[in-house]
């Protein structure tokens, strides 16, 4: 499975935390994360990360580029609501951009941790029937 990790500046160490603790699932995916959050990932977890942009420099959109071509199967976003963002349109669009294809999105640690557990547990399969009705539409 595809896995987009994302945290904005004050959420990112949430992040570490959540990719140290839950390694032994991400290590059997392909993760993709945006600019800072993937390098702070590779160096605590060791774990081989896809590198895009930052955020603000167009990584919501790189990520939501491939969840428009269906390459992409969980997001997990820990957002800073207490915080204004300068890109908050990229936000919002990358959101719906999940709403539309169907993809799980967690924007909190208690959702990051329910979906991830989930994934652990084999019960992602539906995102397979998803992703071949998804190609069958094209």
């Amino acid at each position: 499975m595809n896995i987009a990790l994302i945290a904005h500046d004050k959420k990112k160490e949430t992040m570490i935390h959540f990719a140290i603790a839950y390694k032994h699932i991400l290590e059997n995916h392909t993760i993709i994360a945006t600019g800072t959050t993937g390098r702070m990932i590779q160096e605590a977890t060791g774990l081989a990360v896809i590198r895009v942009q930052s955020g603000p420099l167009g990584g919501d959109q790189q990520i939501g580029a491939e969840i428009a071509k269906n390459n992409m199967d969980l997001v997990i976003f820990l957002r800073d609501p207490l915080t204004a963002q300068p890109h908050e349109p990229d936000i919002l669009a990358l959101l719906r951009l999940c709403d539309v294809y169907k993809i799980p999105v967690a924007t909190n640690i208690a959702t990051a941790e329910i979906l991830i557990r989930a994934m652990e547990k084999g019960e992602f399969h539906w995102r397979e029937i998803v992703r071949s009705c998804n190609s069958c539409n094209k």
